[in-house]
């Protein structure tokens, strides 16, 4: 992986860029899609102003944090359609600060490694930027698929820290 600034990476296949409000249509997209959100249905949403108000989210994360999540294109065809969104949320957790690792990419180029790929990348980024701050996955135990990225991108089963989330029990990886 290449890191170019907190704003850009690159990886051998992916472009990962901070998100723009070009992204709306696509963040709405992937949202309202339930392949996509099959396992947290909480992040369905039903209209382009829930996009825009995710995308608001977003960006006033990176304005206070200088990072947060990354739009995904394939790093050849920057201007193709995004693949997905990858990246990390500073989350209370236990009182503590961490780095909540998101990673949501379009069902058609699923099983490419793309995810374990942007994840990667973005665990790499967040062990070196922001020390200190452990990356945390949430993942449902029946997310097979998500698991196994969380894994390939160096984080590590922690079942002490499991609990209930949103749309069910959320078992979590962890850099820490």
């Amino acid at each position: 992986m290449t890191a170019l600034s907190a704003e850009e990476m690159v990886t051998a296949r992916l472009s990962l860029r901070r998100p723009t409000p070009a992204d709306v249509a696509r963040i709405h997209a992937l949202h309202t899609d339930r392949r996509a959100c099959a396992h947290n249905p909480s992040d369905l949403l039903t209209d382009v102003a829930e996009a825009e108000d995710r995308y608001r989210a977003w960006d006033a994360h990176w304005r206070a944090y200088g990072f947060g999540y990354w739009t995904v294109r394939p790093r050849r065809d920057p201007q193709r359609a995004a693949l997905g969104f990858c990246g990390v949320k500073v989350v209370r957790w236990d009182e503590v600060e961490v780095l909540n690792l998101f990673y949501r990419l379009d069902p058609a180029v699923w099983g490419a490694g793309l995810a374990t790929e942007a994840a990667t990348a973005v665990v790499s980024w967040a062990t070196r930027t922001v020390p200190g701050r452990p990356v945390v996955a949430r993942v449902r135990p029946a997310n097979v698929a998500s698991a196994w990225v969380a894994a390939r991108a160096g984080l590590r089963r922690a079942p002490d820290l499991d609990r209930w989330g949103e749309d069910g029990l959320d078992e979590v990886f962890t850099s820490g």
